[in-house]
């Protein structure tokens, strides 16, 4: 082979053959020269992504489920449609077309094990997967958590609904900045009790403590005993600094009530006091415009005329002290007491809400 001579910036290069074999041209040789050994050959799942931490999870599956409920997964796993996979919450979306990807490809799942080969699919996923399989949500378990949820936007703290659904009597209790006001109603909607009482000394002044334990002491006295006392939530903006004294003086009475009522609390943890907001009662009884709650007063005048007119009034006022809660009412008037009117209205909404669900 003869030498190759050419000319490069100026300079004349002469070049002559160099063997194949030479040690300049065996990496690139070696490089190029691959083809067979590293062209990419089938691989079974297994090769793919099995490993040591894959086949003791594998054993862990094994473990946690029967053959029987394998048997029950896989045959799911192995028969059912991307849309019939994704009615099981946990196989919506990308897991599901990724199960049927990976059956189209491998053929059918052998064990549980494999899922884990399954992109998305970790061993916790795969457990979670599983259960939820062998344990679907019915449609009546659904429609619980979807009421248990409803239930927690407008009743906090949370709170067993069995608890609730039990109650025999409630006292709705709301507070302003001068009033209190209370009302004792049982599971016939029977008004028990139904009265208010002025406080005026708490907002005065610098907010003592001692002052707010007098008078919150002195009110908590006079309350009936009850399974529960509903609380007020109000939705007063807190970005409105000129508010800020209103909303300490709400603070200071909730939490007093929370600690005075809840008499029991440290020796069973169970709640007895509770909150609702005071918009959800707003709307279950039509009295919103926009964000805004509108005047409960008429309602009430109008539950007081169908108790004495109607045989099934929506609530009941005892026949003996039907006259003294009119009059009481009729001295408001003038002064509209809101307070009154809305601890009534609360303790209505409560039963129709959240134990009867009317």
């Amino acid at each position: 082979m003869n030498a190759l001579t050419f000319r490069l910036a100026g300079v004349r290069w002469r070049c002559g053959p160099v063997p194949l074999g030479s040690s300049l041209f065996e990496p690139l040789y070696r490089s190029c020269c691959r083809e067979k050994s590293t062209a990419p050959k089938k691989m079974s799942p297994k090769d793919a992504f099995g490993d040591d931490n894959t086949k003791e999870a594998g054993h862990a599956l094994d473990k946690l489920f029967s053959q029987e409920q394998q048997a029950s997964i896989l045959h799911v796993l192995n028969s059912a449609s991307g849309k019939e996979l994704e009615a099981f919450k946990l196989l919506r979306g990308r897991k599901s077309i990724n199960i049927v990807e990976h059956r189209e490809k491998f053929g059918p799942f052998q064990n549980l094990e494999s899922l884990m080969h399954v992109p998305l699919f970790q061993y916790k996923t795969t457990v979670e997967v599983c259960n939820s399989i062998l344990c679907p949500e019915t449609g009546k378990k659904k429609r619980k958590l979807q009421e248990n949820r409803l239930f927690g936007k407008f009743i906090k703290p949370d709170i067993e609904r069995e608890r609730i659904k039990a109650v025999n009597s409630i006292v709705s209790i709301v507070f302003g900045t001068r009033r209190i006001a209370w009302a004792h109603l049982d599971r016939k909607m029977t008004v028990l009790d139904w009265q208010q009482e002025e406080s005026c000394q708490m907002v005065k002044g610098t907010y003592l403590s001692s002052v707010y334990l007098e008078e919150m002491s002195s009110v908590i006295s006079k309350i009936p005993k009850a399974d529960f006392y509903i609380l007020e939530k109000t939705g007063l903006p807190i970005q409105n600094t000129s508010l800020f004294p209103i909303l300490l003086h709400f603070h200071i009475v909730e939490a007093m009530l929370f600690a005075l009522l809840n008499r029991t609390f440290a020796q069973d943890g169970q709640h007895q006091v509770l909150s609702m907001n005071r918009s959800t009662v707003g709307k279950h009884f039509e009295l919103m415009i926009g964000d805004t709650r509108t005047s409960g007063k008429e309602l009430v005048k109008r539950f007081l005329s169908e108790s004495v007119l109607k045989a099934e009034p929506r609530v009941v006022f005892p026949s003996d002290r039907i006259v003294q809660y009119r009059q009481m009412f009729l001295s408001t008037e003038q002064n509209r007491v809101e307070e009154l009117y809305d601890s009534l209205l609360q303790a209505v909404a409560f039963y129709e809400l959240a134990v009867f669900d009317t």
